[in-house]
């Protein structure tokens, strides 16, 4: 059995949505300050590096991060590779082979290689899920899809893909790296933090397998 960490490393260098408070972490107790104890202080948003979303965070009115059932976080998971596309449209899923009701699906893209890569500055460019590509997914039975960057939608428009989902039940796991899982099925466990009436959270994403 091997346990493969797909989250992101929160640290202050990891690249945040355009806008979104940058990550700062301080320790204003220490050992070299004369405490007996290292506490640390984050301050970060709710959507830094490997998170998901919550209906609130698209929908007004949406239902909080306690809405999410826990099932839905944990079980079976499709590791799709999709290496050429630029939007992963309908088109571009009807090239790739998963099966009718595959409850979460991963999409390994190119933006894994900027992780891989170490890299520091938004990229405005990162694949992403059409609207349509959205509704191909919810009409085939999905419950979670992720992403491999910041958002599951295009930076140029990122509500459509995001109300799509989320007005549909499926949950949007975003910001994973997933630069070294190859293709195929493994188990995911991706819990967030409980953050009461959060629209989103952080999370320690893994894959079984």
């Amino acid at each position: 059995m091997r346990i493969l960490d797909i989250s992101l490393p929160i640290s202050e260098s990891l690249v945040v949505w355009p806008k979104d408070p940058p990550i700062r972490i301080t320790q204003p107790r220490h050992f070299d300050k004369g405490d007996h104890a290292v506490v640390s202080h984050l301050d970060l948003g709710a959507h830094s590096g490997t998170h998901i979303d919550a209906p609130a965070h698209f929908i007004p009115g949406g239902a909080d991060l306690d809405s999410i059932p826990l099932d839905r976080l944990v079980g079976p998971a499709l590791v799709v590779h999709v290496p050429d596309a630029d939007l992963i449209t309908p088109q571009v899923l009807d090239t790739l082979g998963i099966p009718l009701g595959t409850r979460r699906i991963l999409f390994r893209t190119r933006n894994s290689e900027l992780w891989a890569d170490g890299h520091t500055l938004f990229d405005e460019r990162f694949v992403a899920i059409s609207e349509a590509g959205a509704q191909w997914l919810i009409e085939r039975g999905a419950w979670l899809v992720g992403i491999d960057y910041l958002s599951v939608a295009p930076y140029s428009d990122t509500g459509p893909t995001h109300r799509a989902f989320l007005s549909a039940g499926i949950v949007p796991l975003e910001g994973l790296d997933l630069s070294r899982v190859q293709p195929g099925l493994y188990h995911l466990i991706c819990l967030p933090l409980r953050v009461a009436g959060a629209e989103g959270a952080p999370v320690r994403a893994i894959l079984i397998g």
